[in-house]
């Protein structure tokens, strides 16, 4: 190996929620474990943002979970600070199910989990390819990682593009099966108010009709000092708007809240979510493409389009990794 490449165990393509939950499985059972991803920060869509004193959940804007195993995820978050209960239900259609929340804000789960990982961040893979018994990556940088199995977690067309670059030759009903799945674009507006909003408590509104499918003042919420709203358009208004200019669309979409909003707009920004939340998704929790070397594809396209099927298939792939390892 030259200077420029790392050896691991398991390598980690993403530091979203299904990437860190399988790291954490794999290093608690004894692998050396290394995750890579190509933004700033770790969470992915458990994103969170700080314009002036403002702060936001501009990607996902709660969790709930159904499944004791990533409950005891959640528990664990509740007692070391990262995660408390926002509210049980919103001014319309009260449930009595917890929504929980980051805390201060939603990136704080994703980097409590990152705690004690070795992590490279800025470090975009751009091909990955069999090396002999092992697979390695390749990453804009000049890095190379190599490593005996490998979890991909970034969204499904993203990884397709990685194994493509590395020639991996993917069977026809896979490459189906994959390219099946498709992902909802988002477009998100934080706007930081004169005031507070009218938006009613706890601080969450799904509007029935019209551009906005969510909008949340996250001062209400508990993430924020300063009045600040967060809008999230539908998929229809945010394919049809992508390639305008964003300031536009954000603007159209604050005229669109305007009677919610109720205060004067000091400024705001745009963020645009390529792979919102998948529109269709995989009946199995991850996907084995390669049992030598293990090869496993997870993310929330698997196991459900919220934050804890995406934690669910981190566990799943995990599961799938030590197993090939016993046999």
């Amino acid at each position: 190996m030259d200077a420029t490449g790392q050896n691991t165990d398991v390598l980690i393509i993403g530091a979203g929620m299904a990437g860190l939950i399988a790291a954490k499985e794999l290093q608690r059972a004894g692998r050396r474990v290394l995750v890579l991803d190509k933004g700033r920060g770790v969470g992915g869509r458990l994103a969170s943002r700080r314009i002036g004193g403002a702060t936001f959940d501009h990607g996902a804007q709660f969790i709930t979970t159904r499944d004791p195993r990533f409950a005891a995820v959640l528990e664990q978050g509740r007692q070391n600070g990262s995660v408390e209960e926002w509210c049980r239900g919103f001014a319309v259609g009260v449930d009595g199910h917890a929504r929980w929340r980051g805390k201060p804000a939603m990136s704080a789960v994703a980097k409590q989990l990152a705690t004690g990982l070795d992590l490279h961040l800025e470090m975009p893979v751009v091909a990955l390819r069999r090396a002999g018994n092992q697979w390695r990556a390749e990453t804009t940088t000049g890095r190379t990682f190599t490593a005996g199995s490998v979890v991909l977690t970034p969204p499904v067309p993203q990884s397709l593009a990685m194994l493509d670059a590395g020639g991996i030759v993917l069977t026809p009903e896979l490459r189906t099966r994959l390219a099946a799945i498709e992902y909802e674009r988002c477009l998100a507006v934080m706007a930081v108010l004169d005031g507070p909003s009218r938006i009613p408590p706890p601080g969450g509104l799904a509007p029935a009709e019209g551009p906005i499918a969510w909008i949340a003042d996250n001062q209400l919420k508990g993430i924020s000092v300063e009045p600040a709203v967060t809008i999230h358009a539908t998929h229809t208004f945010s394919l049809e708007h992508w390639d305008r200019d964003r300031q536009e669309s954000g603007r159209a979409l604050l005229d669109a809240a305007e009677q919610l909003l109720g205060a004067g707009i000091k400024t705001f920004q745009v963020h645009g979510w390529r792979y919102s939340k998948p529109m269709r998704v995989d009946e199995e929790p991850c996907v084995l493409m390669s049992q030598s070397p293990p090869l496993v594809l997870a993310g929330d396209a698997f196991a459900g389009p919220r934050v804890e099927g995406a934690a669910l298939s981190g566990i799943a792939a995990a599961e799938a990794i030590l197993a090939k390892r016993r046999v």
